[in-house]
């Protein structure tokens, strides 16, 4: 028999001829399970306690007409395919057999080779109507997941307070680079983020121009997430209503890219703010040790790299101690205040003003040669001179003076910037030295 077939089908015989359904049963009892019925009777049982795969129903049953034998199987409703037996002389209407669930017919006396093939070409027919069935099953079961899906994915994406959304790339068809992306699906706080139509941008081009509204090189960014498979998070400032800081999160999706886009406005400028405060020093208000320690070390890097000229000053209240003692903490303070003031009124862009340390201060100039250096130095020497802060305990002034050293470098490899601040210590410890109230530069 046909090894296609793992398993013996079952067959059933319809006839009241028992010659005939003995020669039947012997053809086919060695390809398939065969079972004969010979009364209307014995076939409603037949079908409540077994399965059948083919219906074998000889066309001149006496008892029970052949048409409607077929109407009794088709009343079922079990999809079993019938095939009439006939004989050459008989003569049967085809079209009402046909319309009765026959599906083919073999004629006396039986050729085992042409019922085999016949129960064959049904069977498989079942077979592939089965497992076609059963697919169709299967695929609308996972239309209806997707569908379920989708759904849910959009109230997802639709009730987000992240802007989100998912392009696809597109890319050039000799050299296959990417040049740009088409846009697959979006939620509204992507269209408000950038301010367009949803109708204009889903299932079309036009991303690179969308992301240089925000930023040129991010495009380039992207395009790297998608070719390297590697994520990237950025935070980026754009101005936009009451924002103006947002998170940029790209992930590789395909051969395109997802990215999520979070507001973090609030908590950016309350970062910022932390941020300026640990870099601040809570009396003068100006940068702290630990800022100047990092610009320093920032400026001697780049100016290694440029080489050019970086120039600092060092400045110390004379005789402060005197004046705390005599003026009081609180009127120290204060003085500290001012003097601290007056420095960064003279400061440009690029240069740093700090507190060193207790009542001595340091300025970071960048690209600066000496000769500059120690004109900035005369200014703030003159500045805090025309505050005439009184002094009554000085030894060379009735007013707070100041001593200032000033060095000036540029980086190589055999210096470090520890080099600039102990050229400019040993240059304000000469100032002290010579009677304070002066500049000296090393």
């Amino acid at each position: 028999m046909n090894q296609l077939h793992k398993y013996k089908s079952n067959i059933l015989l319809i006839d009241d001829l028992s010659d005939n359904l003995q020669l039947l049963s012997e053809l086919l009892l060695l390809g398939y399970n065969v079972s004969s019925v010979t009364c209307e009777t014995i076939l409603e049982k037949t079908f409540k306690v077994k399965s059948v795969d083919v219906i074998l129903v000889n066309i001149n049953t006496p008892k029970i007409n052949c048409y409607q034998i077929c109407e009794i199987i088709q009343s079922y409703n079990l999809n079993i395919p019938i095939i009439l037996l006939v004989s050459l002389d008989d003569v049967f209407d085809k079209i009402k057999a046909f319309q009765c669930g026959v599906v083919d017919y073999i004629t006396r006396p039986f050729p085992i080779d042409e019922v085999v093939i016949k129960l064959e070409t049904q069977l498989t027919i079942k077979k592939q109507t089965h497992f076609l069935e059963q697919e169709i099953k299967k695929r609308k079961n996972i239309e209806e997941i997707l569908h379920n899906s989708r759904a849910l994915i959009l109230s997802v994406l639709n009730s987000s307070k992240n802007a989100i959304a998912a392009f696809q790339s597109v890319r050039q068809q000799k050299t296959k680079e990417i040049k740009d992306f088409r846009c697959i699906v979006v939620n509204p706080i992507f269209v408000k983020l950038f301010n367009c139509n949803p109708n204009d941008i889903i299932g079309k081009l036009g991303f690179k121009n969308l992301i240089a509204q925000i930023n040129k090189d991010l495009f380039d960014d992207i395009v790297k997430v998608v070719e390297t498979g590697q994520s990237l998070e950025k935070d980026l400032y754009h101005p936009s209503g009451e924002s103006c800081w947002y998170q940029f999160v790209i992930v590789k999706l395909e051969d395109g890219f997802a990215i999520t886009v979070r507001d973090i406005t609030v908590s950016k400028k309350f970062e910022i703010q932390l941020q300026a405060m640990a870099n601040l020093d809570g009396l003068t208000q100006i940068a702290n040790r630990r800022c100047f320690d990092e610009y320093l070390n920032k400026e001697w890097l780049k100016h290694l790299e440029q080489q050019k000229p970086l120039t600092l000053i060092m400045i110390d209240i004379d005789y402060f101690k005197l004046y705390n003692d005599y003026y009081g903490h609180q009127e120290g303070d204060e003085c500290i205040y001012r003097v601290a003031q007056g420095i960064a009124m003279i400061k440009r862009p690029t240069d740093l003003v700090a507190r060193y340390g207790g009542e001595e201060f340091a300025v970071i100039l960048p690209s600066t040669k000496i000769e500059d250096g120690l004109m900035i130095a005369d200014l703030i020497q003159s500045t805090i001179s025309s505050f005439e802060i009184p002094h009554e305990k000085s030894k060379i002034s009735s007013y707070v003076t100041l001593s200032i050293g000033i060095s000036s470098l540029i980086p190589n490899l055999d210096t470090i910037s520890k080099d600039l601040i102990a050229k400019a210590d040993k240059a304000l410890y000469e100032a002290k030295n010579q009677g304070r109230d002066r500049i000296v530069s090393d």
